[in-house]
């Protein structure tokens, strides 16, 4: 990957707001739901959520793509039982993004983003090449490896978002009027090397 692309990458990474809104300014912008069910919490998601008082954990997996071109793989998981209270919009949401919620309520807050690298071997990599299998016909590209996840919190209720990159995401601009990273951000690309988790 050039200097430019990981800026570029970077800043998608770093970008805050709607992350469907920022896709959407580049074509035509759609919502794949592969998965909406009861499952298990990954490690990282319990401790970000705590293990649920009663019930069970809903996860919900999604593609976003751009002009049929699938850019990201996001999951979102929740206690269940929050459901039935300040996040029970979610279950009537189908293929309309996330951000629908999220950005349109001003008593929701959002933790800041942590930026990762994910395992190549690891299970959320191995999860998502499958269902990018069964739902594109082809596999994920070896470098689709970096990520980011926040939490949203309403009335005290938590979802944990993660969002998986394709690297083809970084040829685009991030940021509305720009075509590319500036000159003193691929500058600084260039210093830094992106560590691993």
């Amino acid at each position: 990957m050039t200097v430019s692309a990981r800026a570029s990458l970077r800043a998608w990474l770093r970008a805050p707001g709607s992350l469907s809104a920022r896709l959407a300014r580049h074509g035509r912008f759609e919502v794949q739901v592969l998965r909406q069910a009861t499952a298990k919490l990954r490690a990282p998601e319990r401790r970000a959520l705590g293990a649920p008082r009663r019930g069970c954990t809903l996860v919900r997996e999604v593609l976003l793509s751009v002009d049929g071109q699938p850019l990201v793989w996001a999951r979102s998981s929740l206690h269940k039982s929050a459901l039935a209270g300040p996040w029970k919009a979610l279950k009537g949401l189908g293929r309309r993004p996330l951000a629908d919620l999220l950005y349109r309520d001003r008593r929701v807050r959002r933790s800041t983003l942590q930026p990762r690298r994910i395992g190549a071997q690891g299970p959320t990599r191995r999860h998502m090449a499958r269902q990018w299998a069964a739902a594109t016909g082809g596999t994920p590209p070896r470098a689709m490896l970096w990520s980011r996840h926040s939490v949203f919190k309403r009335h005290g209720a938590q979802l944990r978002i993660l969002e998986l990159f394709h690297p083809d995401v970084a040829a685009l601009a991030p940021y509305s009027g720009t075509r590319r990273p500036s000159w003193r951000t691929l500058a600084w690309a260039a210093r830094e090397r992106w560590a691993r988790p």
